[in-house]
């Protein structure tokens, strides 16, 4: 997939609002470390526990769009991969240029209050000992709701495989991982100026994975359903 090392980016920039929003939660991970090998250890813990469940949902979310493009087939040849695609990427773009202060007519979904209901929640988890426990945080804080995870979402709807979908939001969490990391062994290394200015470059990745989502679906458009592996715009065919 081409989009991946932009969906990768996305994360990594993106990581600078989920500072802002769950860099406590990488703080309090490291608490009940003794050195710093083992709040690194323990961060990462916390980090492959959001890695799971992001590839979770992801997978979830290209089996759903895989069984609504069949149906969608069977029902009278629809190429409903291709539209599901464009709707994709229509969804990346106004994320993206949400983040980057356009305001559409609606109104749009607030999110930011997540974490600090989770906090209590998810204190026990955050402070124990327990390798396992650090893992687990990482699992339950990744269902906490994020514009750029929803956005990823549905990229990973459009992808044509539960293997690729699942595959997508990994990335995307790897991404996610060096600076919430380093802010759990550190704390805080950015700025709240330097997180929205990193924040705006996400949403700039984000448009543009839109846009290659959309090409993608136009490009398939017309196609025979299902052929998905003859991807006109990841493999071009020579005339």
């Amino acid at each position: 997939m081409m989009e991946l090392p932009l969906v990768f980016l996305s994360g990594l920039l993106g990581s600078s609002h989920c500072i802002g929003m769950c860099g406590g939660f990488a703080l309090s991970i490291g608490i009940g470390a003794r050195n710093w090998q083992q709040n690194l250890a323990r961060q990462g813990l916390f980090t492959a526990g959001r890695m799971f469940t992001y590839s979770f949902a992801g997978a979830l979310a290209a089996f759903a769009g895989v069984r609504l493009t069949r149906q969608f087939a069977s029902l009278g040849g629809i190429d409903f991969q291709s539209i599901l695609s464009i709707l994709a990427g229509l969804l990346l773009v106004i994320q993206g240029a949400s983040v980057l202060g356009f305001r559409w007519p609606w109104r749009q979904i607030k999110t930011g209050g997540g974490a600090c209901a989770a906090g209590k929640i998810f204190r026990t988890f955050l402070t124990a000992p327990g390798w396992s426990s650090a893992f687990l945080a990482g699992v339950l804080t990744g269902f906490l709701p994020c514009v750029l995870v929803y956005a990823n979402l549905a990229l990973a709807a459009s992808s044509g495989t539960v293997a690729q979908g699942a595959l997508l939001m990994a990335v995307f969490g790897a991404g996610t991982g060096p600076l919430m990391m380093l802010t759990g062994c550190g704390g805080s290394l950015l700025s709240h100026s330097a997180r929205q200015s990193a924040f705006r470059l996400a949403a700039a990745c984000v448009i543009i994975t839109g846009g290659l989502s959309i090409s993608r679906g136009m490009a398939y458009y017309g196609h025979t359903p299902g052929a998905n592996q003859q991807c006109p715009t990841c493999h071009p065919q020579s005339q």
